[in-house]
């Protein structure tokens, strides 16, 4: 499979070296709209998204349950989007608009459409309902699947459509996919980047009923898999793909 083309030259490079943030001050209003990502992981499904003239926090998280022994990310972003409102993936530690539920949003410029579906593979009867998450920033459109195990309707691929960038639990257990159903659904959405969350590195804590990264890779068959630090940058036009961006956790 193709790998995304990043290309130089653009806004973003031209605010290298003075970081995204920095960057993007220089740039019209006009212009935030495609000016790339940058994408930071806190561990567990916690991912800040900066870019466009926001910040998006995903899956703010208490140290609890797999996400023990991580720093928990307390932090200030435009707005905050959690799968639900269980403590290892919508905890309030961070600052700034809260969305857990379904709905139609504008917040800080951006767009977001929250998509309800059941956490669990039998219908929410366990961990009842979570949302699915789809917005764009920075000129890409992204999609949140981080906290639910449940197949996807014909409805729900239609309203996340074809995103440029997947955020996909794969650790397996009562309430997230394991490798072989996050990589369907990954066949299923075709995104140009994966980024995988939810699942563990070494012996899992205890209490978690989540594994390793390993099943999904193996699933992803021939996918090209960067294995990277704590943050990536991405520019505002991708291309090719699915690309799978590991990022490091940072503690």
């Amino acid at each position: 499979m193709a790998s995304p083309t990043f290309r130089p030259g653009g806004a973003l490079a031209r605010g290298a070296g003075l970081g995204l943030g920095a960057g993007l001050l220089l740039l019209p209003a006009a212009a935030l709209a495609g000016s790339g990502v940058s994408i930071t992981s806190y561990g567990h499904s916690a991912l800040m998204i900066r870019g466009g003239g926001a910040s998006v926090l995903v899956n703010p998280f208490k140290a609890v349950a797999c996400a023990a022994g991580l720093a928990e990310p307390r932090v200030g972003a435009t707005v905050i989007l959690a799968s639900s409102r269980l403590l290892d993936e919508g905890a309030p530690v961070a600052s700034g608009k809260f969305l857990v539920d379904p709905g139609s949003y504008r917040v800080g410029g951006l767009k977001i459409e929250g998509i309800a579906g059941p956490h669990d593979r039998v219908g929410g009867r366990r961990f009842g309902q979570s949302t699915l998450w789809r917005w764009e920033q920075g000129g890409l459109s992204f999609a949140h699947l981080g906290g639910t195990a449940a197949r996807l309707s014909p409805s729900d691929k239609v309203l996340l459509g074809r995103p440029d960038v997947l955020i996909i639990g794969v650790g397996g257990g009562a309430k997230v996919y394991d490798g072989s159903e996050a990589a369907e659904i990954v066949r299923e959405l075709q995104p140009r980047v994966v980024i995988p969350v939810q699942y563990t590195t070494g012996t899992p804590p205890k209490d978690c009923d989540q594994g390793g990264v390993e099943p999904f890779l193996q699933a992803m068959g021939n996918a090209t898999v960067q294995r990277r630090g704590a943050s990536i940058n991405l520019p505002g036009k991708l291309e090719g793909g699915p690309t799978v961006e590991l990022l490091r956790f940072r503690f």
